[in-house]
């Protein structure tokens, strides 16, 4: 009976409302205010003279407003609707990041209206594309609800329009940034669907229906293995996670390829734990606990990402893996002490069932280096360590890898995107304490450096090939509002990864 009703709910649930939303927020681009606007935004910086006709520096002064960034002043008006005076801080600073933050500050000064223009500001030495971009995305972002189980009548009304006041001369390029950014805001509340969904509803399982549904509308082909499929693949990492689970575990693996000869190939690699109590090794019950629905987040980056290759005309080849499984307790969970083989023969013993992510992700690193041609680069992503978060906080992920020029990359995605990372050192001396007596490796080192020995741990698997890794644990969840983040799952990686793969070269040569 109660296997019944789960079955049902998770029939009936739509994990992601964002991906097919019953009427998308209208973009549009304007020479001069639209007449239905509910409220106006206008920027303002904290050096500069002010010459919109409809308010001016003393009124603001007289008002409070000094125009740093972030600062809002709404100004109401009996002939029209209201403007969002927002700062920007000193104009010489601005940059696509501030203007994107600006644009969220916008968004929710603005309240419930539905109906939004900003006008596009002197955006100095930032094009006007990638302004419009940002502003577009900050705006979509910040107005972002994950609300399917909120009665209507307590949801606030989705964004219908948003309109860019730019000047005539600059129309196209004003298109071109608006459409972008629409695309990959889109892809990023995607992300944040799957990981703010209960865990119960979004099943691995469910996770590979979902991409399957997706697959023809975004040029995607898609291969769902289920437990019979990864035993015949040897994929001891993944079936050893899974063993406690009473729900299956599936292995999406996700393939892009663009029209005309790729410019480079690149496998990425995401982490897909359903759910993480961390196995026989229990997580304490706390608000940490209640928040591995989004352990995830990696997978839900990936799966976001690819959906907006197609559309943003991406030349760059690009295979995933996503990794999915519950790591749950019970009679039949993998017992510290175990040995698990993964794909390719490495064993690994079990020193902490809750190090699970990085066994996950093994067998698809492996099968990463196996595709033929061979990738130019792997790039995986996880919520994987809480010493990373310790170490860098909520806003910045840590990125390792074996090739400095790819780490630059990703660092340089992260940049323009704000999906920020901070490089972390391949510390090999390390390695040693992943050292087994048992086996060819442990699942975790010592009690220092976690973040560095996870990522020891899953360069074992690369077979040499360039290769980062980013630890999203920190960036996945907000937990409050702060500037285009919405409290709950922020989508972190998945404009990070969209930005990679456009505009990805390759390092060096491929090991074919």
């Amino acid at each position: 009976m109660l296997t019944s009703f789960h079955s049902r709910a998770q029939a009936e649930f739509h994990p992601a409302p964002s991906i097919e939303p019953p009427e998308a927020t209208k973009l549009a681009v304007s020479s001069s205010l639209p007449t239905d606007a509910g409220c106006i935004g206008a920027f303002v910086g904290a050096d500069e003279g002010v010459k919109d006709p409809h308010f001016d520096r003393a009124f603001l002064k007289a008002a409070g407003f000094e125009g740093k960034a972030g600062q809002t002043l709404v100004i109401p008006r009996t002939d029209g609707p209201p403007f969002v005076v927002v700062g920007v801080g000193a104009r010489a600073q601005l940059d696509a990041g501030k203007l994107r933050d600006a644009a969220a500050a916008f968004a929710r000064a603005s309240g419930k209206q539905t109906h939004l223009a900003l006008k596009l500001p002197d955006t100095g030495t930032v094009p006007a594309d990638v302004a419009a971009q940002a502003l577009t995305e900050g705006v979509l972002l910040a107005r972002y609800r994950y609300r399917p189980y909120k009665r209507k009548s307590e949801q606030e009304p989705p964004l219908e329009t948003l309109t860019l006041v730019a000047g005539s001369g600059n129309t196209a390029e004003v298109e071109l940034g608006m459409a972008r950014g629409g695309i990959h805001a889109r892809a990023t509340a995607f992300a944040r669907d799957l990981s703010n969904a209960p865990a119960t509803l979004l099943t691995a399982a469910r996770m590979a229906e979902v991409a399957e549904s997706l697959a023809k509308q975004c040029g995607l082909e898609v291969e769902v293995f289920d437990g019979e499929a990864l035993a015949r693949l040897g994929c001891g990492g993944l079936l050893g996670v899974n063993a406690g689970s009473a729900e299956p575990p599936r292995m999406i693996k996700l393939t892009y390829t663009p029209k005309g000869q790729p410019v480079g190939r690149v496998s990425l690699v995401g982490k897909g734990i359903m759910f993480d109590s961390g196995g026989l090794g229990l997580k304490p019950n706390d608000l940490v606990h209640a928040t591995m629905k989004g352990d995830m987040g990696g997978a839900g980056a990936i799966l976001a990402a690819m959906t907006a290759l197609k559309s943003l005309g991406c030349k760059t080849q690009v295979t995933a893996y996503l990794m999915c499984t519950d790591n749950m307790p019970s009679g039949t969970a993998m017992k510290l002490g175990d040995v698990l083989t993964v794909r390719g023969g490495k064993t690994v013993e079990v020193i902490n069932t809750d190090a699970e992510g990085r066994l996950v992700m093994s067998d698809g690193l492996v099968l990463a280096t196996e595709q033929t041609p061979r990738p130019d680069a792997i790039v995986d992503i996880a919520t994987l360590t809480g010493a990373c978060q310790r170490a860098l906080g909520v806003l910045s992920a840590g990125v390792i890898g074996n090739d400095q020029t790819l780490v630059e990359q990703v660092k340089g995605s992260g940049e323009r995107t704000g999906d920020t990372v901070w490089q972390l050192p391949l510390d090999r001396r390390l390695r040693q304490e992943l050292e087994s007596e048992v086996a060819d490796m442990k699942n975790v080192g010592g009690d220092n450096a976690g973040a560095i020995t996870a990522a020891l741990f899953l360069e074992e698997f690369v077979d040499g090939l360039p290769w980062a890794h980013i630890d999203m644990a920190g960036t996945a969840r907000a937990e409050r509002d702060n500037a285009w983040r919405s409290k709950g799952a922020t989508g972190y990686g998945t404009r990070l990864l969209i930005d990679f793969l456009m505009g990805f070269v390759p390092t060096r040569e491929s090991r074919h």
